[in-house]
């Protein structure tokens, strides 16, 4: 039996793969603003992925990812060096026949959350810490079931996900359909719930439906993308839309700039405009390094119009892929 044990487990490291990849990062980053009070400061990205796949007898491909990203989550976590190191992880089942079943025990993506990145990337993200609120989405996180169908249509993805009721929460749903037929141009829609989402600026919940319609089209070396996001509420008062825009242009295979704007719509009662966000950007890739530098500007964060909401952010980041 001690033979056979030790023959089977032979077998299986044999016929798969293991591989390690990870990126490091050092960024320096300013805030400023009328009464803010904020010195400059420098942090260190660090992520190392491991992952393994092989093949099954069956002919079905099995993966397992595994992340290590010291303070990623920051809810379980200590100030000091102490907190987990562990991230986001994940098997993934796939065939041509059945398509891609993938399990995350940690840090899942809905198909909806996948697609849920605004056109100009995110700038409110930088800002949330700021007074504002966060862009709505359906239901991530832990145990989550994410299904990508098999190729019905060539150039056509369609993506499922699950997230099981939780304590009072229900459970919830979500799908995507992206489309890259036309040479250029790629187009997104997507659809998911979200039981007891956080909305308003004062922590109250609600249970909310978000869709997001999206697409971009590259023409040489210029991309235009554009995007547009709304979440429905069981509250009147907890409604939101998001639009965005972007322009990017490739100076050559090292260089890129881009400029991108945010629009954010929230129907709160104590929300008298909207949020507005912009981005200028610009990179420098060769091997496996880029230095970037943007600078982006938030205006009325908290969705008023004092002074006190507006505030610009200089970035400066030298980050390395291996």
């Amino acid at each position: 039996m001690t033979a056979l044990a030790a023959s089977l487990v032979s077998t299986s490291v044999f016929a798969g793969e293991l591989a390690v990849s990870g990126s490091a990062s050092i960024n320096w980053e300013n805030y400023s603003a009328s009464e803010l009070n904020s010195s400059k400061s420098f942090s260190m990205g660090n992520q190392i992925t491991f992952s393994g796949s092989g093949e099954l007898d069956n002919g079905m491909n099995v993966s397992l990812s595994f992340v290590i990203d010291e303070f990623d989550n920051a809810a379980n976590e200590s100030v000091a060096n102490t907190g987990s190191v562990f991230d986001a992880h994940s098997v993934t089942v796939s065939s041509d026949a059945m398509g891609t079943l993938k399990f995350s025990g940690e840090g899942g993506d809905s198909a909806h959350a996948a697609i849920n990145t605004t056109a100009a990337g995110d700038i409110w993200d930088n800002f949330d810490g700021k007074g504002g609120t966060k862009l709505r989405e359906s239901r991530s996180g832990d145990n989550l079931v994410h299904y990508t169908l098999p190729s019905l249509v060539d150039d056509l993805t369609v993506a499922l996900s699950y997230s099981h009721a939780a304590g009072n929460d229900e459970s919830d749903s979500s799908y995507a359909v992206t489309y890259a037929g036309i040479d250029g141009l790629s187009v997104s829609y997507g659809q998911g719930s979200n039981d007891a989402q956080a909305v308003g600026l004062g922590g109250t919940t609600a249970n909310t439906d978000s869709t997001t319609l999206s697409a971009s089209y590259v023409y040489g070396s210029v991309t235009v993308a554009y995007s547009d996001h709304e979440s429905d509420s069981n509250t009147a008062t907890a409604d939101q839309e998001a639009t965005s825009w972007k322009v990017s242009y490739t100076v050559s295979d090292a260089i890129s700039v881009s400029y991108g704007q945010e629009e954010i719509d929230s129907n709160g009662a104590a929300e008298l405009t909207d949020a507005e966000y912009s981005k200028v950007s610009t990179s420098y890739t060769s091997g496996g390094m880029t230095v970037s530098a943007n600078y982006q500007d938030g205006d009325n964060t908290s969705y008023t119009t004092a002074v006190t909401e507006d505030y610009e952010y200089y970035g400066l980041s030298l980050s390395f892929a291996f």
